[in-house]
């Protein structure tokens, strides 16, 4: 029988995916192959809360979203999906058993759910011909590959016998779904693939793994019966292939709900500390824009960050001052706003002591529009303390000019004066020209990227990165990061630059999703030495 993850646990689960990722599965050929060389690290992922809910959906039709409030926090930093912050723990293996039987109670109480999941009538509780045939279709999706007959073997000869005894075929159903629901390669993304000749720790993904890996990166969610179905047919063997499945896959809603949350993780918008009806204005305001011009429009990427209009509906408007907006819909600036930058749910970013913190924001510019490695504050330094004046007055300038100072100029320098550049704006993305309270404490919004060149406001600043080229090479990055489900190393270098060389001629944001799909790496993996 096989085991969940409870039966390992963790020291267990390390063992099992450092003897795992060696092992050989699925097409098995170990001929030459000149796209080895483009092989890049990749380790077991667990699904993320959001993948873990979204799979429940696709599976058993299971719209409860359970898994956000039961499992563990995903680490987001801006990803959710790094495997190499997942941990395996006490909390998660009693997260996913309570979840499991959740899951399956709540299938076996809905005739609608059984009679979609279920591909046969069974004759009566002992009917083993059915149970197999739902082990074989269910297992398949859950699995995200065919069930062996070994392992049907292993559940009929398991859970059958309570069928029989309670005379109610619904229960060996009950008791495979809470099983595969714990299983390790329903909850983790395990990648073994076969051996390269010739390239020691290469490993050539089968065209389930390639399914698996496409449909979580574009869908954040399991493979479709379709999608299986053509990794079984032999159509995703090259990379052309997977790019071409992966235009289909494009077209489905999934996908623009994919791109929005990578963009709403990326620019740190996924959660925001505002009220209910505000954080939904401010989303959707965000997601229309990123709609707009990654779908609707498919255009030139870069006018995420040039854009002249927005999405607004009565509430939004009036919450940026806007009173000659009336109804839902696109609206043109009558001012300086330009792009995504300008939207309050971006500029929500860099909140800190009730307020901006112009350090903040011009961290979260360093790092998550110019992919610069973030800084570390000196060991004596308290960064949660707020600033205090060195001037005169008590206005957020002469605070922060307090930072020039020994030990933390070095730092401040990279990023104040980026801050300040925002700060003529709230952390609820209202246009302000003081300080809430201090009129004599103006905010003129100017500011610099030290050795790049100085900017007013979001759409200065957008103006600045993207005639740097840092911004279009970090979405590059950033992509791939969120496709990998890891950050990069200098062993993905020439592939990201491969993949910023073609973005950079088409400056299509859906033609980067498929060129990371498309590039020969996507098909392989190479094996990350596992620490005892």
């Amino acid at each position: 029988m096989r085991y969940g993850l409870g039966w390992l646990g963790a020291a267990g689960f390390a063992v099992a995916m450092a003897n795992g990722c060696s092992g050989e599965i699925g097409d098995g050929a170990n001929k030459p192959d000149p796209h080895a060389q483009e092989a890049v690290i990749s380790g077991a992922k667990r699904l993320t809360r959001v993948e873990y809910d979204n799979t429940l959906a696709d599976l058993l039709l299971d719209t409860t979203r359970s898994g956000f409030a039961a499992l563990p926090e995903d680490v987001t930093d801006p990803f959710d999906n790094d495997y190499h912050t997942q941990k395996v723990s006490p909390a998660l293996i009693e997260s996913a058993e309570a979840l499991a039987r959740g899951a399956a109670e709540r299938a076996l109480a809905s005739p609608s759910v059984m009679a979609e999941i279920v591909p046969c009538t069974p004759s009566g509780g002992g009917d083993e011909a059915c149970l197999r045939s739902f082990i074989s279709t269910w297992g398949r999706r859950a699995l995200r590959r065919p069930v062996t007959s070994v392992e049907a073997d292993d559940y009929v000869a398991s859970f059958l016998p309570f069928a029989v005894e309670a005379d109610d075929f619904d229960v060996a159903v009950g008791m495979v779904i809470e099983a595969m629901l714990q299983d390790l390669e329903f909850l983790y993304r395990v990648e073994l693939g076969a051996p390269v000749a010739g390239s020691p720790g290469v490993f050539r993904l089968d065209q389930f793994e390639v399914a698996t890996r496409l449909s979580y990166f574009l869908l954040g969610t399991t493979p479709s019966d379709e999608l299986l179905d053509i990794a079984a047919a032999g159509g995703l063997g090259s990379p052309e292939a997977v790019r071409e499945v992966a235009a289909s896959l494009l077209a489905r809603a999934e996908a623009r709900e994919r791109v929005d949350r990578f963009h709403a993780l990326w620019l740190s918008y996924h959660q925001l500390p505002h009220g209910a009806e505000l954080t939904a204005a401010l989303r959707r305001e965000s997601q229309k824009l990123v709609e707009d011009i990654v779908f609707d429009r498919d255009t030139d990427y870069l006018e995420l960050f040039r854009a002249e209009r927005t999405y607004l509906d009565d509430f939004l408007a009036g919450h940026y001052g806007y009173t000659d907006h009336q109804g839902e819909g696109w609206y043109t600036y009558p001012d300086d706003r330009r792009g995504i930058l300008s939207h309050g749910s971006v500029l929500s970013a860099g909140a800190k002591f009730t307020d901006t913190s112009p350090t903040q924001r011009g961290l979260f510019v360093l790092t998550r529009l110019m992919c610069r490695p973030p800084l570390e504050p000196p060991p004596n330094v308290n960064v949660d303390a707020p600033p205090e004046p060195s001037g005169a007055t008590d206005c957020k300038l002469d605070a922060y000019a307090a930072h020039g100072g020994p030990g933390c100029k070095s730092c401040h320098e990279q990023v104040d004066g980026i801050g300040f550049g925002l700060e003529g704006y709230s952390m609820t993305g209202q246009f302000r020209t003081a300080e809430e309270g201090k009129p004599e404490c103006l905010l003129p919004g100017d500011g610099y990227i030290p050795d790049v060149g100085d900017f007013n406001g979001p759409a200065g600043l957008a103006e600045l990165l993207i005639s740097t080229g840092e911004l279009e090479s970090c979405v590059v990055r950033q992509v791939y990061r969120f496709a990998m489900g890891r950050r990069d190393t200098v062993d993905d270098e020439a592939v990201v630059e491969g993949l910023a060389e073609s973005f950079t001629d088409h400056q299509s944001f859906k033609e980067l999703l498929l060129d990371v799909a498309g590039s020969p790496a996507f098909g392989y993996r190479r094996q990350e030495e596992v620490s005892p």
